[in-house]
């Protein structure tokens, strides 16, 4: 099956995928030129706090249709051999989307993804933040509508294209799936710095804080272990 990337991004009605709801959906496929974009009626209340974000409204989306209706035309418009690549995919668009096509019975093709903040993290060691908004600035992309489906997914193609360079497909989920080497403190106070020479308060406050727990830091929870960091704390 040939694989071509398909750039996607979700707005919802709050951060948690087995209560809130996808409420826009958007995608960009970079090989047609195609785009795709639609409101969701989520069937309850915008939470204000949500609404401030991406200024989606409950009348903007009273008239949407369903997520089984969207979600159906968003499955026809990938097809079956697209990598979905978003920015912090693994700990949140990929979850929702997931919850939703659970949630409408419809069955999600064997879609492969990419979490573009998690290259981001694996590949730029030299850049403070890896925010998507932070490396619009760092690649030099106009400002955008920060926080609206279809404006951030075209942001991030503008971005990981330039962060792939000329890498098939193929090649960035091979470079995903190899085991990282991270022997430095990606974020925090103690950023730059060897893993070895963290301090030992610091990873048990990491532990309890709740920050191994977050998919996106899957690896510096290994890279501890195997220096036996985590057993001693």
């Amino acid at each position: 099956m040939t694989l071509y990337p398909i750039y996607y991004d979700t707005e919802t009605t709050g951060i948690k995928p087995d209560k809130d709801r996808i409420i826009e959906l958007a995608a960009y496929n970079p090989e047609t030129g195609q785009t795709f974009c639609e409101l969701i009626n989520p069937q309850m209340p915008i939470p204000k706090e949500a609404s401030s974000v991406h200024n989606i409204t409950d009348e903007m989306v009273q008239n949407s249709p369903s997520f089984k209706v969207v979600g159906q035309a968003f499955i026809d418009f990938c097809g079956s051999g697209a990598v979905l690549i978003a920015h912090n995919n693994d700990a949140f668009d990929k979850n929702f989307l997931e919850a939703e096509y659970r949630r409408s019975d419809l069955e999600i093709p064997a879609w492969r993804y990419v979490d573009s903040l998690k290259w981001a993290r694996k590949y730029r060691h030299d850049l403070p933040k890896h925010a998507l908004q932070f490396l619009r600035e760092v690649y030099n992309i106009s400002p955008n509508q920060a926080h609206r489906a279809l404006d951030d997914v075209m942001v991030l193609y503008s971005i990981f294209s330039q962060m792939i360079d000329d890498l098939p497909i193929e090649t960035v989920l091979n470079l995903m799936s190899t085991p990282s080497k991270l022997g430095k403190m990606p974020f925090g106070k103690h950023q730059g710095k060897p893993l070895s020479e963290i301090p030992k308060d610091y990873i048990k406050w990491l532990g309890k804080s709740g920050a191994f727990d977050k998919a996106e830091n899957k690896d510096l929870m290994e890279a501890f272990e195997k220096l036996g960091l985590l057993s001693s704390v």
